[in-house]
């Protein structure tokens, strides 16, 4: 692989793990039953995916004009760790991109350690990235700001967010990594790639194992 970039950065859900559809049908669920508001699959990717806990909540908050019932954030948890404990599986073709790369590469997610512990786990995943792992609750501000991506660069010992690549699936990831000045591409296998593009995605791909020539194509067209 190329030189140019020092760092890939990897999001986790929907990135690593083929998990955004299981969290998102439980999420619905229980914002259907706590809080009356019933949304699809699409609606909830486009408002909820990418985000925090923490965000999420506050998406709530602001849709009812309340706080949130205050064992909904505690239901979720658990439902989601159980469903995903049971379903989950690692996005396909993602095992041999990381058995692949020769340079260094992270994680940086929204979501917890907890939920990166279970499904990383699950997946067999978790042993390619050792402390690799970041996830927003470290830093001040969550995506679509660049807190994440820069603490994940920094720990990893990289200077130049330039040299960084991150492969991203929802727009809001997207815009944090471009607030970063990072190259991102957008995993375009559930989410719409021109929602992708329209937060700044430098190129989109839906298929996991096309990677590695996507990034020597887009560093050759760049020389």
């Amino acid at each position: 692989m190329p030189c140019d970039f020092n760092l890939i950065i990897f999001d986790c859900d929907g990135v690593l793990v083929d998990s955004e559809r299981i969290a998102n049908a439980v999420f619905a669920k229980v914002l259907e039953d706590e809080c009356g508001l019933q949304f699809s699959l699409e609606q909830m990717f486009d408002r909820f995916v990418g985000r925090s806990q923490a965000q999420c909540l506050q998406i709530v908050e602001d849709l009812t004009g309340k706080p949130p019932p205050p064992g909904l954030a505690d239901r979720y948890k658990r439902e989601i760790n159980l469903a995903l404990e049971n379903k989950v599986e690692a996005v396909n073709g993602i095992e041999s991109v990381l058995q692949d790369i020769d340079l260094p590469y992270c994680v940086a997610s929204s979501g917890s350690h907890d939920k990166m512990k279970t499904t990383l786990g699950k997946t067999g995943l978790a042993k390619y990235f050792n402390a690799n792992i970041f996830s927003s609750s470290e830093v001040v501000q969550g995506k679509p700001h660049p807190d994440i991506y820069l603490y994940a660069a920094e720990s990893m010992g990289v200077a130049e967010p330039a040299r960084c690549l991150v492969i991203e699936d929802s727009p809001v990831g997207v815009r944090g990594a471009i607030a970063a000045g990072m190259t991102v591409f957008g995993y375009a296998e559930l989410m719409k790639a021109d929602k992708l593009r329209a937060a700044g995605a430098h190129l989109t791909f839906d298929k996991m194992g096309n990677l590695f020539p996507l990034i020597n194509g887009y560093l050759k067209d760049r020389t």
